[in-house]
This record gives C-alpha cells, sequence and structure tokens, in this order.
C-alpha cells in the first residue's frame, strides 16, 4: 500500500532518490560553499555570516579541534548552545573533521547533562556560557577533556559582543558563575585554528554524523545513531519534494525552533543550506513579542515551527499585521498540528500550513503533505520518496486500508541503531526492516497517513479507545481555550477517565461552560471527567506538550 500515493502527487516528484549523489554531508556543504559562496548563510542578532564566511570559520573550528585538542575521526563532540552562529560554525567543522556531533539541550540540569555526555562518551564540550554551572558540576564524572565556553554575544562584532554580553551576565543575572580548570572561549578557538592547514576527513554513508538523543517509544534517553548516509538520504528526500516551490539562492526561511532538535537540523540548518537559502536563527522564541519584532525585518519566504509556537503567533496582534506576500512554505512538525490553528493560521497569513512527520530515528522526515495543498486535511501527508510505510498489528501482521494499528517506517533515513543499546534497538525494528514509531495511524486509498495518537498516550474508558489528539482539537476550537492537553488518570469504574488541562484565553471560562461543550462535540465516553485550568502547561525543549509530565503529576495527586 506505500506506493499507492505515486498516482495522487506527482508534481514533478521524482519517486526514488538517488543517495549515491553525495558521499557525506560534507559533500552537501562544499556544495553550498562553492555554489553560494557571497549569499547570506545565517544571521542572528544583527549580524550574518556568508556561506564563505562560514565556509572559513568552520575551517578555523575543525583545525582546532584537530591540531590543538587532537581529536580524531569518530570522536564524539558534543554542542549544548540556543540558536547563535557559533552553532552552525561548530557543527560543520566536526562533521567536516569526521567527528560525531552530539547534541544536547542548554536547558538540561546537570543530571541530565551528566546521563547523556557519560552515555556518548563525548571528548569535547562546545557549550553556552549560562550553561556552564552545570557542567563544572559534572565534568568530573565523565570523559570531557576539552571545554570550549560560548558567550551569546560572541561573534556579534565589537562593539555590540561586549554590550551583549555584559547585559546578558550582570544585568541580567542570566550567566550563574562557573569555574572549569582548562576552559578556552569559543573566540580563542576560532583564533588558534588555521582554515588552510585544515584537512578534512574522507567520508562514506556508513560513518557516523550525530549522537541525537531521543526518549524513543520507550521512555529511556537514548542515542539515535544517525549516519552520514541517513541525513544525506532525507535531505534529498525533502528537497525532491519541496524543489518545485523553492528557488535556490534566495530563499529566507525563520529558525525558532533550536537547530540542536532534529526537525530543526536537518529542515532548517542541511536542507536550506543545501539550497543556498539565509537561515534566520531566532535565539529565544519563547519571547513572541521580541521574535515577532525580529519578523517584521524580513521578506521571509519559508518557516517550520510547531503547533504550541503557531498558536501563541496567531494570538499576537502584531504577528496578523506583518506582510506575509513573500511566504511561500510554512511546514509544521514535532507535534500534532491542531485543525483550529491550522485553519486560524491560512486566515491570517493567506497560506496554508502544512503538516508533516517524523521521528529523531528517521532523520527526521518520513510523511509530508503535498506543498500545492490549500487547506488543512488532518492527515501528515504521504510517504516521502524511497519511504516505504506499513500499518501493522502488534503482532507484525500488515493492516488494510483504513484500519488503526502501528506506523512502521522502512527507508534509507532510517537509523543505523539506538548507540550502545542492541536491546532497545531490537525492540523498535522489525525482521523486514522497519521501524516501529509508536504511533498509532492509518492509512486511507489515496495513500495519506492519518496519526491517531502515541501508542502509549492511548486512554482506555470501559474498554473504548479513546486518542487524546482528538480531545484536544476539539477543545482548541473554543474561542475561550488558548492551549490545552488530554491525559488518562486511573478509575475504579471505568478503568481511565479522561482528564483536561486548560490555559485559558478568556478568565471568564468556567469548568460547567467547558463540560457543556464537551458534551455538545463529544461521544459520552471521551468527555472529560476531571478538568484543571493552569497557567501554562510543561513543554519539552521545542514547546510540544509533555502530556508525561502531566500524567505523572495527577497519578501523584
Amino acid at each position: 500500500m506505500e506506493k499507492v500515493w505515486l498516482k495522487n502527487y506527482d508534481e514533478g516528484v521524482r519517486h526514488e532518490i538517488d543517495i549515491n549523489t553525495y558521499k557525506s554531508i560534507v559533500e552537501i556543504l562544499d556544495h553550498s560553499f562553492t555554489q553560494y559562496a557571497n549569499k547570506p548563510a545565517f544571521h542572528n542578532m544583527g549580524k550574518t555570516l556568508s556561506y564563505s564566511e562560514l565556509k572559513e570559520k568552520s575551517y578555523e573550528f575543525g583545525h582546532y579541534l584537530q591540531s590543538h585538542l587532537g581529536l580524531k575521526k569518530g570522536d564524539r563532540v558534543a554542542l549544548m548552545m540556543p540558536n547563535i552562529l557559533q552553532y552552525p560554525i561548530a557543527l560543520f567543522g566536526i562533521l567536516q573533521a569526521g567527528m560525531v556531533a552530539v547534541n544536547v539541550n542548554p536547558l538540561y540540569t546537570a543530571r541530565e547533562l551528566e546521563g547523556q555526555l557519560i552515555d556518548s562518551g563525548a571528548k569535547a564540550i562546545v557549550i553556552f556560557a549560562n550553561s556552564a554551572h552545570n557542567l563544572e558540576k559534572i565534568i568530573q564524572k565523565t570523559q570531557i577533556k576539552h571545554t570550549i565556553v560560548t558567550g551569546i554575544g560572541d561573534l556579534l562584532g565589537f562593539p555590540k559582543s561586549l554590550v551583549v554580553n555584559f547585559a546578558i551576565k550582570h544585568i541580567k543575572k542570566m550567566v550563574p558563575h562557573w569555574d572549569i580548570p582548562g576552559a578556552v572561549t569559543f573566540t580563542e578557538a576560532l583564533v588558534k585554528g588555521d582554515a588552510s592547514s585544515f584537512k578534512k576527513e574522507s567520508l562514506t554513508h556508513e560513518d557516523t554524523a550525530f549522537l541525537q538523543y531521543t526518549g524513543g517509544t520507550t521512555g529511556v534517553a537514548k542515542g539515535a545513531i544517525l549516519t552520514h548516509g541517513n541525513i544525506v538520504a532525507n535531505v534529498l528526500q525533502a528537497k525532491e519534494w519541496i524543489t518545485n516551490f523553492i528557488d535556490e539562492g534566495v530563499e529566507i526561511i525563520i529558525t525558532p525552533l533550536p537547530l540542536y532538535h532534529i526537525f530543526s537540523l536537518t529542515a532548517n540548518c542541511l536542507i536550506f543550506s543545501s539550497m543556498g537559502a539565509l537561515n534566520v536563527l531566532i535565539t529565544n522564541p519563547r519571547d513572541i513579542p521580541g521574535f515577532v519584532k525580529e519578523l517584521k525585518k524580513w521578506k521571509f519566504t519559508a518557516i517550520t515551527g510547531v503547533n504550541t509556537l503557531f498558536n501563541a503567533l496567531i494570538n499576537n496582534d502584531e504577528f496578523k499585521k506583518l506582510d506575509f506576500s513573500h511566504l511561500k512554505v510554512t511546514l509544521g512538525g514535532g507535534m500534532a498540528v491542531q485543525r483550529f490553528v491550522a485553519e486560524k493560521w491560512k486566515e491570517v497569513t493567506g497560506r496554508p500550513l502544512i503538516e508533516a512527520y517524523g521521528l529523531t530515528e528517521t532523520s527526521p522526515a518520513a510523511c509530508i503533505n503535498p506543498m500545492t495543498l490549500k487547506e488543512y486535511n488532518g492527515f501528515i501527508g504521504l510517504p516521502i520518496p524511497s519511504t516505504e510505510l506499513s500499518i501493522k498489528d502488534d503482532a507484525g501482521n500488515d493492516l488494510a486500508f483504513g484500519e488503526v494499528g502501528e506506523l512502521c517506517i522502512r527507508g534509507p533515513q532510517v537509523m543505523k541503531g539506538y548507540w550502545n543499546k542492541p536491546e532497545e534497538t531490537a525492540k523498535v525494528m522489525t525482521s523486514d526492516g522497519y521501524f516501529r514509531t509508536g504511533d498509532l495511524g492509518f492509512m486511507n486509498e489515496d495513500g495519506y497517513v492519518k496519526i491517531v495518537d502515541r501508542k502509549k498516550d492511548m486512554i482506555l474508558v470501559s474498554g473504548f479507545n479513546v486518542y487524546p489528539n482528538e480531545i484536544e482539537d476539539v477543545v482548541a476550537k473554543h474561542d475561550k481555550v488558548l492551549e490545552c492537553a488530554a491525559v488518562g488518570v486511573p478509575d475504579a469504574k471505568s478503568g481511565e477517565v479522561v482528564k483536561l488541562f486548560v490555559v485559558r484565553k478568556d478568565e471568564n471560562l468556567t469548568e460547567e461552560e467547558l463540560k457543556d461543550y464537551c458534551r455538545n462535540n463529544l461521544t459520552g465516553y471521551k468527555v472529560p471527567k476531571l478538568y484543571e485550568f493552569r497557567t501554562d502547561l510543561p513543554k519539552s525543549n521545542v514547546g510540544k506538550i509533555l502530556r508525561k509530565d502531566l500524567r505523572t503529576e495527577s497519578a501523584s495527586v
């Protein structure tokens, strides 16, 4: 059934990619450095780097790793930064030196950082100064031998760099004191590096590019081994999908999601860089007024994000006043896009919100809706080129069109496995080479895939399956609701009942009003029995609402 979509979406898209187009991510970068040398590559806080400048600085950083730190091909280097110019420089230097990038969330606690550094065996780390105090607490327990610290303003040029770093540290008090013997600054590393002496490593599809950590389907943090071949495949797959809608060398993509997250890493940093686009890096997308102020400066043509981010933007009056005449592509992923948000986005911007689907383990893209889509359709799209999908039951049998089962993916973008966890890898890979996503869904006869929910999030009420996505989609349409989340909590009578968490847009919203609304729009067993109003909901680093945290809170009450 995975090939049915071909008759429905041609648009000049090849049905298969040639993964041998590039041997590695480095060859993709080489093409961009040459083809778009004088074009802007990355912008942040008023400073722009061209592709030629990015090449020079990444070579300097790569040489520093090789010659001054003595790191070798295959060594793991951790990156712990938000969206600042230092990130692409360090990342590209690491990859070109044949080393493995280990992306780390800069908001991690010392405990979380310790776990990831020990598991990955990273020998060096490039860390945001704001997070260095956490590294100090645990560095002796890890294999980290080299620490490179960077401030948010380091690459903004004199005197702005000094002003910004001073304000962040001494006025806003955002940099706790730290003391790590032997630590060097990022700018010092660039000065010591010699671009002309840098030697790129020879790489193949089998070489590891990233250890990308994820909770996966079991909730245990694991490093997905993503090879150069995995990422090359996904770049080619996605490029093939959007090629007729993008003009190389002229696009401006807004990048609010952190580059250390697989969605933004591949979609924005690598795919759009491969086409000579300018990435406008948003360091703090949670500051919506500041974010919108930055958007006003650009005739942006593309933007990626998650549902909660798009929801926040469409509820901002200044955002509604922006010029969207140049916008071509809005891509939503990372979590389910809600119909209300997608329809409101179209109303505000005049452009559709295209939903896509992927996971860390698939590099990430697996399904994308056609770029020709005019209205939100409730599906995650069609399998991208060279990707096979199967809907399987618990026994591994393929299900028919329309039947709900676990979405399984096979293709060149599927990870090599989990780092040092063969037993966890075995749990998610089928005997015929499919990756079990942990998402429940179905495929219709036209090849479109719909996710009904995460397998582990499904709520069982008196024997009936209840999917939180459906409840949230309905509740989000209430004009007094800003955000919501539904989880299952134990119940002696029915096994589980639905609990609804709501952030109000209008403080006059009452529980009784919400109950009546749910009764009028949901079948009886789906109607939430418990309601809790909150000022905010727990979210991941990219803004995905964390139902597991809400379940844990409810279970402990």
